[in-house]
């Protein structure tokens, strides 16, 4: 494996693989879906030869979850204003190669973070190189509750009336962020905290996950604010603080 793929599957996996954990309950059955499409005859030695990667996983019984995982990485291709959502990821991949230059590469990955109860955590990752000094990521998450056949969003998780207390404790885990990361009041200032959609739902807390340039530089990667179940009593609906 060249040393661009490398950095571009540490990009993805970091903090992904790592952080899986299934307690107590019956695994789901997952099945990895890997494909990685070049240019004919461009070598796997050569590092100019565009690639994609796509790095999915299917979920039995879970039809649903599946469609919503394909649907959410054919977003994720989108870079441009005037772009379209592609019909298919196979699609995506011959139009990526078709119109790449020397040194493209586009990697989509889609894991398993969790699984508690009936709720199974996904995270979505991405990294589309175009030229310049470096690629951009992405992330996202999905929280699909098997017993409702559906993914959960903010609101359905949250006490009614509570979403402005849910972001103020949110903002509390964003000051102790800045304090652990040793960041001043001038990062403060030029780095503002704001709300994202990229929420997890794990065991022990909710996690959110920020975008490049969003309260950070690009070297931060993406941060991320903890907020334990201890903080959010009367805020998240009881049924989820288990």
């Amino acid at each position: 494996m060249s040393i661009r793929q490398s950095l571009a599957l540490i990009s993805l996996s970091l903090l992904i693989s790592a952080c899986q954990h299934f307690g107590g309950e019956p695994p789901v059955e997952v099945k990895q879906v890997l494909s990685e499409q070049r240019p004919a005859g461009c070598p796997e030695t050569d590092e100019r030869c565009p690639l994609v990667n796509i790095d999915t996983q299917l979920f039995e019984s879970e039809p649903a979850l599946n469609a919503l995982i394909d649907q959410r990485l054919r977003k994720m291709t989108i870079n441009s204003p005037d772009a379209t959502i592609p019909a298919t990821l196979e699609s995506y991949q011959e139009e990526f190669l078709r119109q790449a230059e020397p040194g493209w590469s586009s990697y989509l990955q889609a894991k398993l973070r969790e699984q508690h109860g009936s709720l199974l955590v996904v995270e979505l990752s991405s990294y589309l190189h175009t030229g310049g000094a470096h690629g951009m990521p992405g992330r996202g998450f999905i929280n699909y509750d098997r017993e409702q056949g559906r993914e959960l969003q903010l609101a359905d998780i949250l006490l009614p009336g509570k979403e402005g207390a849910f972001w103020r404790a949110a903002a509390s885990a964003h000051q102790q962020w800045l304090v652990e990361n040793e960041h001043d009041a001038s990062f403060a200032r030029q780095w503002p905290f704001q709300r994202t959609r990229n929420i997890a739902l794990l065991r022990d807390k909710v996690l959110l996950k920020y975008d490049v340039y969003s309260i950070a530089p690009y070297s931060s990667g993406h941060p991320e604010l903890e907020i334990p179940h201890s903080e959010l009593s009367g805020i998240l609906k009881p049924a989820y603080l288990q």
